[in-house]
């Protein structure tokens, strides 16, 4: 099996409602947030690190929810496309898709939020409690950070294409998964209502092998995003 290309897919994951990944679990100070959401390591300049969407988060629920789709309900069940898309140790076979972190867009978040006002820099915080089901009363009350909804963040995808003619098949594969998630929900309390998401300025550009051994400003790359996405405002 031959790698012939490469597909580049880029676009943006807006939340609809908050979204709580965790982060550090360590002991915090008495009256700090008990759950936090994950962050970047702050630079020299900053007060605290930016939330992302770590890249094994997103690529692990969309390869929950293909296998789903095609009832695998287990990793050891995972069979074509699942498998040849993500990889699998019992079959011996990689991935072929690459997701990198999602990255929080900072110059709209500073224009959509007011952070003078914010509890914090970049995220909220929710009080969540657990039900006593004999008592009907609340009880084990937690303060939850999360991104709030509106934040964007930008996110990157890279396809490898064999010769094995499975590439128009596996895109429809993943574009569908986007359109899973997005009827579904990403991070923790997901039930409660937490991480809802929208997909927006998808791009997909196929890059072949030749090409790379082009001079940068002559590679040639053909934009399939109409073959497999429709953009809408």
């Amino acid at each position: 099996m031959k790698l012939t290309g490469k597909i580049i897919i880029n676009g943006k994951i807006e939340l609809i409602t908050g979204l709580h990944i965790g982060g550090s679990s360590s002991i915090s100070d008495i009256g700090a947030i008990d759950n936090n959401v994950i962050k970047s390591v702050p630079l020299k300049s900053d007060f605290e690190g930016v939330p992302y969407i770590p890249g094994s988060s997103l690529k692990g629920k969309l390869r929950t929810l293909l296998a789903k789709e095609h009832g695998f309900m287990s990793v050891e069940e995972d069979r074509e496309p699942v498998s040849t898309i993500f990889g699998s140790t019992k079959t011996n076979e990689i991935s072929r898709i690459i997701v990198s972190d999602a990255m929080l867009d900072t110059v709209a978040f500073k224009e959509i939020f007011n952070q003078i006002e914010m509890e914090f820099q970049w995220t909220e915080s929710k009080w969540e409690n657990r039900i006593d089901r004999k008592k009907g009363s609340a009880k084990d009350p937690r303060q939850m950070e999360r991104v709030p909804a509106g934040a964007v963040f930008h996110f990157n995808m890279i396809y490898d294409v064999y010769d094995d003619n499975k590439e128009d098949v596996h895109m429809h594969e993943i574009v569908r998964t986007f359109h899973l998630l997005e009827d579904d929900y990403l991070g923790g309390s997901g039930t409660r209502g937490y991480g809802r998401v929208r997909f927006k300025d998808i791009s997909l550009k196929r890059r072949t092998i030749t090409g790379y051994y082009k001079p940068k400003e002559n590679q040639h790359e053909e934009d399939i995003t109409s073959n497999y996405w429709i953009n809408t405002i």
